[in-house]
C-alpha cells in the first residue's frame, strides 16, 4: 500500500522550488534505472544527471521555456543507442559471461541471432527500439522518485536535436528520447498542485481475459 499511496501523491510538477534532492535519494532513484528490465538485457540507453545551472539555462528555450527545467534539483536525460552495433550487442553479452562467470550455449546462441538480426536493420527502427527500453528505465525512475517523495515531471516536450547538440549526443552514439526533472513542488506557483489525480476507473482501462 505504501507504494500506491506514494503514485497516488505524485503528480507531474509545473513549477519547482529549487531546493536540492539529496545525493543518496538521487542514487537510488538512479539505481531503480539500472535495475530496470530491457530486451535482451541490453540496456541501450545511458542517463545524463544534469545539475550544471547553465546547462539547464541553454536546455529550457528549447523545451517550451519550462521552469522546472532551470529550477528542478537534477535533470535527468534518457538518451537511447542511435543504433544497434555489433561491438554494442558483444559488450553486454560479454559482461553477461563476465559476471556469472561462465559461458552457456543457449546464451551464446542468442547472441548469434541478435548480431545476425539488430545490426541488419535500418538505423532509425533500431533507435525507436533502443528508445522504448529507455522508458521502461524512465518508468523506474519516476515510480522511484515518488517512493522517495521527490518530484518528477515527465517532459516529451523539447527539441531533441538541440538537446543531442548541447550535451554532445550524436558524438557518443546517442540521441536524447525523454527528460525528468527531479526537484520538489512549489505549491504557490504550480496550477496542478491541489487539483483531483483522474485516471481512467479500472472497468474501462483492464480487460480480464479467464
Amino acid at each position: 500500500m505504501e507504494l500506491l499511496d506514494k503514485l497516488k501523491w505524485r503528480y507531474a510538477a509545473k513549477a519547482m522550488n529549487g531546493k536540492k534532492v539529496s545525493e543518496d535519494k538521487i542514487q537510488r532513484i538512479l539505481e531503480a534505472a539500472r535495475l530496470a528490465p530491457t530486451s535482451s538485457g541490453l540496456q541501450p540507453f545511458e542517463i545524463f544527471v544534469i545539475k550544471n545551472q547553465d546547462i539547464k539555462e541553454q536546455i529550457k528555450p528549447i523545451a517550451w521555456n519550462q521552469s522546472v527545467i532551470t529550477d528542478c534539483s537534477h535533470l535527468l536525460v534518457f538518451a537511447a543507442w542511435d543504433t544497434y552495433t555489433a561491438d554494442r550487442i558483444n559488450h553486454m553479452f560479454d559482461l553477461t559471461n563476465k559476471i556469472r562467470g561462465f559461458e552457456n550455449k543457449g546464451w551464446e546462441d542468442y547472441r548469434q541471432m541478435l548480431l545476425n538480426s539488430y545490426p541488419q536493420k535500418d538505423a532509425e527502427e533500431n533507435f525507436n527500439h533502443a528508445a522504448k527500453q529507455a522508458y521502461i528505465a524512465f518508468a523506474e525512475a519516476l515510480t522511484a522518485a515518488a517512493f522517495e517523495g521527490v518530484d518528477a515531471t515527465p517532459l516529451e516536450g523539447f527539441d531533441p536535436a538541440a538537446v543531442d547538440k548541447i550535451l554532445g549526443l550524436r558524438e557518443k552514439g546517442l540521441r536524447s528520447a525523454v527528460l525528468l526533472p527531479l526537484g520538489y513542488r512549489k505549491d504557490d506557483a504550480d496550477w496542478l498542485v491541489n487539483l483531483v489525480k483522474v485516471r481512467k476507473p479500472m472497468e474501462e482501462l483492464v480487460t480480464v481475459i479467464d
